[in-house]
């Protein structure tokens, strides 16, 4: 079939997340916000999108009918079966589909740029020589603040953006049914226990075998020699015989996590935030 540009599979539940940059006590509202924000990031894109109800209202359905199509909508409604299998069935929904190559994983607390979704879309269309593997819309505040990502990158420009290369991301990512079908396992690692960050780190392969950062974390830092230690335990085989998989994300952010304290850096998403949601109101 083949006829849509991306295929979306959107994780969607009516709790609060820990400290969310607006709507504090109204899922609902914040939901609607990220959602309407994911709509005009799109642009002229023809997007599929499964939508993950879990445990959500009915109005929660009206939000997703606002924006998108009946016809470019499935509406899946889950009985509160958990973040874990949530994520298991995007995985098993995307591989499944035919509706098209790219597909992308979604969370519901992301706030987009408008008309910027595109750019992640021709990176991974124009480079199919196995540079490009995955694309966040992210720019982590991690990747500036913490250790784990003091690790030499690639950085190219396109589509007048910089992109460079990332150790990991959440899970909140493009990519295509190939890339997916060939690393499904590792995705899946999340769902036993392991952490979005060590599966990313499996994958990149970047500051996995430093045994000097290594034993720096397992006597300065828990929480990362915790990463490492469950990279290790649950993608082992990945990290000693497998591929080198290549992360991208780019600079400014074309999307932040909403939690308060990861806002994606050098944007006044606040002010971008603030606009959107007066012109919506006016509207």
């Amino acid at each position: 079939m083949n006829n849509y540009d991306v295929t979306v599979a959107y994780r969607i539940y009516p709790k609060i997340p820990k400290t969310p940059l607006v709507f504090k006590d109204s899922k609902y509202d914040l939901a609607k916000l990220c959602l309407k924000s994911f709509k005009d990031s799109m642009g002229s894109l023809k997007v599929k999108v499964f939508a993950l109800l879990d445990n959500c209202p009915p109005e929660y359905d009206a939000i997703f009918l606002e924006y998108f199509a009946e016809e470019d909508l499935n509406l899946i409604r889950l009985d509160g079966i958990g973040n874990l299998n949530t994520f298991s069935m995007q995985i098993k929904l995307l591989l499944d589909q035919d509706y098209s190559q790219l597909i992308y994983f979604a969370e519901d607390d992301y706030f987009y740029l408008p008309n910027q979704f595109e750019s992640m879309v021709k990176l991974l269309q124009n480079h199919r020589d196995n540079n490009i593997h995955f694309v966040t819309p992210y720019d982590h505040l991690d990747f500036y603040t913490l250790d784990l990502h003091n690790h030499q990158v690639e950085v190219q420009f396109a589509n007048n953006k910089h992109w460079k290369t990332s150790n990991s991301t959440c899970l909140t990512f493009l990519t295509n049914k190939e890339v997916l079908q060939e690393t499904k396992e590792i995705f899946l690692t999340y769902c036993k226990g392991n952490y979005d960050a060590s599966l990313w780190l499996s994958l990149t392969r970047h500051k996995i075998f430093n045994i000097s950062d290594i034993i720096k974390y397992y006597f300065n830092d828990k929480f990362l020699f915790d990463l490492i230690k469950s990279a290790y335990l649950h993608c082992w085989k990945q990290i000693l015989f497998g591929k080198t998989w290549k992360l991208w994300s780019p600079v400014p952010s074309i999307a932040t996590h909403l939690e308060s304290n990861y806002l994606a850096p050098g944007i006044n998403w606040q002010d971008i935030i603030d606009q959107t949601i007066r012109e919506s109101q006016n509207n």
